[in-house]
Formats: structure tokens, C-alpha cells, sequence
């Protein structure tokens, strides 16, 4: 009776490793096209047997990428996770997906545990900060991880610089002609972590100092993320006797808010306040509102591509830094 082909026989014809042969057959993501054909190539001329998912899986060439990020919160995470998925369509990766709470809504937001059940190849952390817990417990695992919007040692990021946009709102207002600001963003449970609206204020206020107009904590308000907080926030920023004429908002949710403040209180968009958001998605676009433009669809893209050469071929720590650009429309 002949003996049976093992797992073993499989790595020699191929030659490759017996581990690069069980990685081919069940995790087929992290091995190149041309490994996986060799090692499917030997198991059907030896008439070794795995297991049928695992050779169908294979065969397939299928992997499957978590995506955890706030879905629910923003907006601009869902174009972020299109740009994943265009991607992950071209390669047929199973994408599965973990909503968590944003950051700025827990009183404790680091991200200190993994929704992770069942086997994932990689994961992509979308504009969630991670604590040291949860960088020590991706890299026990091993697990190829790629950062959104966050950065943290020894992990690969994709991001856009937030003062940056907060500089560039602050320029254009000032080469405007105005002379009084305001500042609208999101409010957080916990200054554990420096949020992105945290860092478009900073950008904002350093720009506006160096022009020669420090921005006051009395022109600055924060308020939980919605059109209609923005709205009560901006309406009370905009009733002062000493009102601020051009107003930056961390998104353009909370600028919508403003918009529609400065409709209530009959001041004249941008005659009497001008107004700037942060994001460009189809809300700007509708609105007619000058914006900083984020390349979010773009940041999902480079992304799934980065994780991918992880699954590839593991190398060093790579930081995608992409540009921001100021959108002019009608509101400044």
C-alpha cells in the first residue's frame, strides 16, 4: 500500500519551508501569488490531502482583514473604509469589520481591547488611539496591523497632518481681511489622548498668533459632534457683542452648525461671518462650504496597500504622511 503524502513531502517539491506550506494553505494572504501557486502545485501532483477549506481557501486566495474604527460616529470613516474596500476587492480579501465608540465619547478612549474572534490575517485601527496594552497584544499576536488617523511606535500609520488643516484655515481667513475668530470642535470625555480637533485648534491658534490675533479661550467652544450642538454652540459664540467674523469648525458637521446659526441669527454668510470646515465630504459639497480637504477615500487606499505588502513580505515600520488642500466655496 503506498504511504500517504505528508505536509513535509509538499515543502520539498515546492521548496519552501513547512510552515511557508501551512501559512499557503491557511493563511494564504501572507504568502506572495507565485509561493501559493508552488505549494498548490506540489499538493496536487503528490494527491496530498489537507483539509478542503484549507485548499479551497487557497485556492481562492483568500485572507481576511479586520477593520475596527467609530463607523457610527463620522462620516469620514465610512469614505475611509470605501478606499479599503476598493482595494480588498482587487484581492479578494474578506473584510470584517468592529465598530467601537469614538474616542472622544469614552471616559477611558484608548483603545486597551481587540474585538479580535476567529482568525484574522491583519487589521487596520481607524482613528482609534491605542493604549501600550493594545500595542503589546497586536505585536505578541504578531498580527501585520496598519494605523488610520493615530500613530504609534513601531506600528505602520497612513495620516494628514491635523494643525496642518489648522494653519491653512487660519491663513485664508486672515488673507481674507478678518481680524476676529472663532473656533468650533468636538468635545471629549478624556485628555488622555490629543484628539484631532485638539490638534486643528492648535495649528489654528499658532497661526493666528503669528499673525498678530491670538485667538481667546472666549471665542473657542466645544460641544459633543452633531449639527445641532454645533448649532446652540455656534449661536451663543455668534450672539457676543464682540462676535467673531470668520469662524474655523474641526468638521463640517459642527460648520453646518454654524451655517445654520449664522442663517438663524440673520447674519449674512460670508458678509457678516465667514465660515470654514474640516473634511469635504458630500455635506460641504451641498452647502457650498469652504473646507480643508482630506484625501479620506485615498487614506483607506493607502492603507489596505500598506497591510497588503505586510502580508506580503514583513518589513520595516513605514509613516504615509498625505496633503491637505483648502477647498474655496461660498461660506468665506
Amino acid at each position: 500500500m503506498p504511504k500517504s503524502k505528508t505536509i513535509y513531502d509538499v515543502a520539498t517539491l515546492a521548496g519552501v519551508s513547512i510552515s511557508t506550506v501551512s501559512l499557503a494553505l491557511n493563511a494564504p494572504a501572507r504568502v506572495s501569488a507565485e509561493t501559493r501557486r508552488k505549494v498548490l502545485e506540489a499538493v496536487d501532483a503528490l494527491g496530498f490531502v489537507p483539509k478542503p477549506e484549507a485548499v479551497a481557501k487557497a485556492r481562492r486566495g483568500v485572507g481576511r482583514v479586520g477593520v475596527i474604527a467609530p463607523y457610527t460616529s463620522y462620516p469620514s470613516v465610512a469614505r475611509r473604509l470605501n478606499g479599503i474596500l476598493h482595494v480588498a476587492s482587487q484581492h479578494l480579501l474578506e473584510i470584517v469589520l468592529f465598530d467601537q465608540e469614538s474616542a472622544a465619547q469614552r471616559s477611558s478612549p484608548l483603545l486597551s481591547s481587540l474585538p479580535i474572534t476567529g482568525r484574522l490575517d491583519g487589521l487596520i485601527v481607524v482613528s482609534l488611539p491605542l493604549d501600550e496594552a493594545a500595542a503589546k497584544r497586536l505585536t505578541d499576536l504578531r498580527l501585520p496591523t496598519v494605523l488610520i488617523d493615530v500613530h504609534h511606535p513601531g506600528f505602520d500609520s497612513v495620516f494628514t497632518s491635523d494643525s496642518t488643516g489648522g494653519r491653512l484655515a487660519a491663513s485664508h481667513l486672515v488673507a481674507r481681511g478678518h481680524r476676529h475668530f472663532g473656533f468650533l470642535g468636538e468635545a471629549q470625555q478624556s485628555l488622555l489622548y490629543v484628539s484631532p480637533a485638539q490638534r486643528r485648534l492648535a495649528g489654528y491658534r499658532a497661526a493666528l498668533a503669528e499673525a498678530g490675533y491670538p485667538l481667546t479661550d472666549t471665542d473657542v467652544r466645544f460641544m459633543a459632534h452633531g449639527v445641532e450642538p454645533a448649532f446652540e454652540a455656534a449661536k451663543d459664540l455668534l450672539s457676543m457683542e464682540h462676535r467673531p467674523t470668520a469662524v474655523f469648525a474641526s468638521s463640517d458637521t459642527l460648520a453646518a452648525g454654524a451655517l445654520r446659526a449664522a442663517h438663524d441669527l440673520e447674519l449674512a454668510v460670508p458678509g457678516d461671518v465667514a465660515i470654514v470646515g474640516f473634511d469635504d465630504g458630500e455635506l460641504a459639497e451641498a452647502l457650498g462650504l469652504t473646507t480643508v480637504h482630506q484625501p479620506l477615500e485615498e487614506s483607506g487606499r493607502a492603507a489596505m496597500e500598506r497591510l497588503l505588502q505586510q502580508l506580503d513580505r514583513p518589513g520595516t515600520v513605514r509613516e504615509v504622511a498625505l496633503g491637505l488642500e483648502l477647498v474655496l466655496r461660498g461660506t468665506s
